[in-house]
């Protein structure tokens, strides 16, 4: 049983669950998403922070919250974020009409501890979140609907881009929601990914397509934080990490399709997909084509 998810099953017994995900191996983060309907929600003691996004809103639903003697309402609409930050165990929340979907992303506090690791900071950033809501974050929105499609079909780098979401989002929250003082030591750190380090870490892509492959290992070889690691490969290399490894596993089923030696099946496997099925899909998407017709386009 995911721990992670441990916030969502008590804080939100009437709602209904759309999505989860549990049985995933994603570290650090977990996600679930979740359809209320109207009433009140009385919350447990919050073990992770919380991050929660109106996916499908409603502009006649709003949303009134009381902890920590704080007060504050929100229209829900699609768009609008809510912060509960860990610790937080007199929660009182209302909502006045149904919110079709809400993602709710909760980050393990060993994130931020990795954070203030990476940095040398004095103290994690996890006790200093702000209990805010009715937020409009663009940065926070995109990252939690690339975890939301995730969530909905899983790719062969499903890990990789949760793990760098879960980075970003630590990040973010250190950055814009919680102590100054941390801001302004995480802004006051410069790196930079050389060329021999960019060639360093593509070289051990290249020669681990067929294994699990993490951000932050690939940031461990380039010596630079996940955080500007993620930010110096995309300058680099054009594109994000997960996007990266993504394209390459796609070039490597390629040519195992055309050697014609080996079963969709093992091609799946090797590509690190979780199913013939959704590597079919992944590769329909990528290509606009099957892999058997892919196969046979290149073999006739």
């Amino acid at each position: 049983m995911d721990i992670l998810l441990d916030d969502g099953r008590r804080k939100y017994p009437k709602s209904k669950l759309l999505a989860s995900s549990a049985g995933r191996s994603w570290s650090n983060i977990s996600a679930e998403l979740r359809s209320h309907p109207a009433g009140r929600i009385e919350s447990v003691v919050q073990t992770n922070v919380e991050i929660i996004i109106a996916i499908d809103g409603a502009d006649d639903a709003c949303v009134r919250r009381t902890a920590a003697q704080r007060h504050e309402q929100a229209l829900a609409s699609t768009g609008t974020i809510w912060l509960a930050p860990i610790g937080i165990g007199d929660e009182e929340i209302e909502i006045t009409a149904p919110l079709p979907k809400a993602l709710h992303l909760y980050l393990a506090p060993r994130q931020f501890n990795l954070l203030a690791d990476q940095f040398n900071l004095a103290r994690s950033a996890v006790h200093s979140i702000q209990y805010l809501g009715g937020l409009r974050d663009e940065l926070i929105r995109e990252i939690g609907l690339s975890v939301l499609s995730e969530l909905n079909e899983e790719s062969a780098t499903s890990t990789m881009l949760v793990e760098t979401a879960s980075a970003m989002l630590a990040a973010r929250l250190s950055h814009s929601y919680a102590d100054r003082r941390l801001h302004e030591h995480i802004t006051g750190q410069v790196h930079r990914l050389d060329n021999a380090r960019l060639r360093r870490v593509l070289d051990h892509i290249d020669q681990h397509l067929e294994d699990d492959i993490t951000v932050s290992n690939l940031a461990d070889l380039a010596n630079l934080s996940v955080f500007h690691f993620t930010r110096m490969f995309a300058s680099a290399a054009g594109a994000p990490p997960h996007r990266y490894v993504s394209r390459r596993r796609l070039e490597h089923a390629m040519a195992m399709l055309a050697a014609g030696k080996l079963p969709l099946s093992e091609i799946a496997h090797r590509t690190r997909f979780s199913s013939q099925a959704s590597f079919s899909r992944a590769f329909l998407r990528a290509t606009g084509m099957s892999p058997g017709e892919y196969r046979r386009l290149v073999r006739s």
